[in-house]
């Protein structure tokens, strides 16, 4: 953890927090998910950086470290694609692979479909391919019971009880850095992107990615339980708009399996990453 490598980068007027560790042209950029910021990529930033590779991961405006605009209400995930290629392109880095959990799942997604030519592969955890607006499972929104967790989230952190234990491959250390890292800009823009955005289209609907990529899902995670997701996945209809893509299933995995099983995932990722380096 000590030979990680902290800065502020300058992106569209604003100050991103950055980490990074590793050398050389071959580059991972980890986007992460809610309500995480760039630590919980700790595990494969170290592995894939002894595998050779330059990890980088910066938390998305407004989350973390990193400032956030004045008008939140505007946020749109959009936003943080400008952002990601805006970073890219203050490092000099031309080719590069895409790791996204949760909602930097869909930003991943985007930056495959918008900048094929600068992408080596793309690894999504946690959410196969989908869209703002939840293309191509649109057709199902009606489906979604409206208690479900995504539509709900101030709600659920209104009930979040902190007497309650965590799980054993989060330790009190790891919820003190989350805290502290939030303690700045709190979950204003956190709530906007991806959850009051999460409904709205991006345009890109009918189109599809071809770059190389890998889907890792925890067979115990909650995001299974939305209906549509697991046919989605299981019966391939997923390959419709990603032609070149595995699927790993992990038995044990739940929601949060980068950190949960890291060792696991760690080989999962270095082997697809050695397998499409260019």
């Amino acid at each position: 953890m000590e030979k990680i490598q902290h800065s502020q980068v300058q992106v569209k007027g604003l100050k991103l927090h950055k980490a990074e560790i590793g050398t050389g042209p071959k580059a991972v950029v980890f986007l992460h998910g809610f309500p995480k910021i760039w630590y919980s990529w700790r595990h494969q930033m170290i592995a894939v950086a002894n595998a050779g590779y330059r990890a980088i991961s910066a938390d998305f405006r407004g989350y973390g470290l990193s400032e956030h605009r004045s008008e939140l209400e505007k946020a749109m995930f959009n936003d943080f694609v400008d952002d990601v290629v805006t970073l890219l392109d203050s490092l000099g880095i031309t080719k590069v692979h895409f790791v996204g959990k949760d909602f930097g799942a869909f930003v991943a997604a985007m930056l495959a479909i918008l900048n094929t030519d600068r992408m080596s592969s793309v690894i999504l955890l946690g959410v196969p391919f989908l869209l703002p607006g939840l293309a191509p499972l649109q057709n199902k929104l009606p489906l979604i019971p409206p208690g479900f967790y995504m539509l709900r989230w101030m709600k659920i952190l209104d009930l979040v009880d902190s007497s309650a234990p965590l799980p054993p491959w989060f330790s009190e250390e790891d919820l003190a850095v989350y805290g502290s890292l939030y303690q700045k800009f709190r979950f204003r823009t956190a709530l906007q992107v991806p959850y009051r955005t999460m409904m709205v289209p991006c345009g890109l609907d009918d189109r599809k990615i071809t770059t190389p990529s890998l889907v890792i899902m925890g067979q115990k995670d909650y995001i299974m339980k939305f209906l549509g997701l697991k046919d989605y996945i299981r019966t391939g209809k997923v390959k419709e708009s990603v032609p070149n893509l595995d699927v790993t299933f992990m038995p044990q995995g739940n929601h949060f399996v980068q950190e949960q099983l890291p060792e696991e995932v760690n080989q999962l990722i270095v082997s697809f990453l050695n397998k499409n380096c260019k």
